[in-house]
């Protein structure tokens, strides 16, 4: 397929514009100016439409096939959340802050106003803010309100603990944050190991950072514990949700002891997940982190009208220009609507069943280091494949070749050669049984055939890239 420059005639285009009838403005400086072309391709309208529309057939997404990627939730979308942001898409994002333009925005900030009280209601928090634009601002945003409670109470700590099977952004948080990580092990039942998690624990500890359900898929039995003894000395426990589609209706991170908790709507509220975004990470607290949630904050006037409130002092202050990524936010509030309390509980139900399925229907072929009930997600080792030189990656190879995407590769890092499935609870049994069945053919290859694993894909426009060269010497790779 040619590049979009290679299909380019000099002279060609698309539009003719129609002969100004306006004055002509003032010339811009000259040293505003180009100096140069700036070497736009140069195709009629039918030539671009076709070039890109020939691209997107090219295009891996949840709606053209199974998307098994393990910790994001790739599951499918319902079309009709994105009808509900139609008659919002013409609010401008500084009408809110005038006074004379809140009038025009009461919907919209009626939307975040009943959105943050709903993630209250399903994560047992005191309250929410939906400022934060992706899941790792929202980490941040908590990890600085809990450094902001510390001192508030003349305290300095030093120290975050986080579990080695946690998700990357939880040290990488901390140690933006300016703390320093104590990373625990993982025990044989899968989670951060209690006993040296007692160990590791002492007065300088400012948090302790927990994703639950874990990368793993597996739901920690001690969490009640942990958070009592971090509690204990001082610390607070902040919960990553960005799993929440496994316990939705069944636990609520608050009523087992966390204090703070972003939620990853882009994964569990109903936005597609895809291509980097658009992403959203509302953050909610326990009551004694209230006044440290991120400013503005939407309140409710006495006569039911809506409006933006400056917080206090000892808020953390403004995370975006504007407030969030609101079309995700419109879009979470009516997935929520829309299915209800028996219908979040449903989710997560065939999640962990359509979960159960796969590990259960795979573990003869695979490795399965945590052999246990998971939650949504499932991790297995290619470790068996790779006594015939096979590895995951070639594994993933091939199911390219065999039209799904591959899951999660070689992470979490405690598990090597690592494969983790999300088949997400939005699949049926025969996409399920469709997977597993190309997934026990690539076993069997790898012990019969290999090579086939190894030149694989070979039904794409390219087969194996060099992956370092391409991240290490972008421009390059991509001229």
């Amino acid at each position: 397929m040619e590049l979009i420059f290679e299909k380019s005639v000099p002279g060609r285009h698309g539009t003719i514009l129609p002969r100004s009838d306006v004055p002509r403005a003032n010339d811009l400086p000259a040293g505003l100016l180009r100096g140069e072309s700036a070497g736009l391709p140069e195709l009629s309208e039918l030539e671009v439409v076709r070039h890109f529309s020939n691209l997107a057939r090219r295009n891996f997404a949840v709606d053209t096939n199974f998307y098994p990627l393990g910790s994001c939730t790739m599951k499918y979308n319902a079309k009709a959340v994105d009808e509900a942001v139609r008659p919002f898409a013409g609010a401008h994002p500084v009408l809110p802050y005038l006074s004379s333009g809140e009038a025009f925005v009461q919907g919209s900030l009626g939307v975040i106003h009943q959105l943050s009280r709903l993630l209250a209601e399903i994560t047992g928090m005191q309250a929410f803010s939906c400022q934060p634009l992706a899941g790792a601002q929202g980490e941040m945003a908590g990890i600085m309100m809990i450094a902001a409670w510390h001192r508030s109470h003349g305290q300095q700590r030093r120290f975050v603990v986080v579990p080695d099977s946690s998700h990357g952004t939880n040290p990488a948080t901390a140690a933006m944050a300016g703390y320093e990580v104590i990373s625990v092990p993982t025990a044989p039942y899968g989670d951060m190991d209690l006993d040296a998690f007692t160990k590791t624990m002492n007065n300088e500890v400012a948090a302790v950072m927990m994703t639950c359900p874990n990368t793993l898929g597996l739901f920690n039995p001690h969490v009640e514990e942990i958070c009592a003894i971090a509690h204990r000395h001082g610390a607070l426990v902040y919960c990553d949700g960005a799993n929440l589609n496994a316990i939705l209706g069944k636990v609520r991170p608050g009523d087992i002891g966390f204090d703070v908790m972003h939620v990853n709507l882009h994964k569990t509220f109903g936005t597609p997940h895809g291509g980097g975004g658009p992403g959203s990470g509302p953050v909610g607290v326990s009551e004694q982190l209230l006044p440290f949630l991120p400013s503005p904050r939407v309140t409710q006037r006495t006569d039911g009208s809506y409006c933006l409130v400056e917080a206090g002092e000892q808020s953390i202050g403004r995370l975006a220009n504007f407030y969030g990524n609101f079309g995700v936010l419109v879009r979470a509030l009516a997935y929520i609507t829309m299915l209800g309390r028996h219908g979040l509980v449903e989710v997560s139900e065939q999640a962990v069943l359509n979960a159960n399925y796969v590990m259960n229907r795979l573990k003869g072929w695979y490795d399965l280091p945590f052999d246990s009930t998971c939650m949504h997600e499932c991790v297995f080792s290619a470790s068996r494949q790779m006594k015939h030189g096979v590895h995951a990656l070639d594994i993933a190879k091939y199911l390219i070749d065999r039209g799904f995407h591959p899951p999660t590769v070689y992470f979490p890092l405690v598990v090597k050669e690592a494969m983790m499935i999300e088949p997400t609870e939005t699949e049926s049994r025969e996409t399920l049984d469709a997977f597993i069945a190309v997934m026990i053919e690539a076993a069997d290859l790898a012990e019969t055939n290999p090579e086939a694993l190894f030149q694989a894909p070979r039904t794409m426009p390219v087969s194996r890239l060099d992956e370092t060269k391409a991240a290490r010497e972008i421009n390059v790779c991509c001229q």
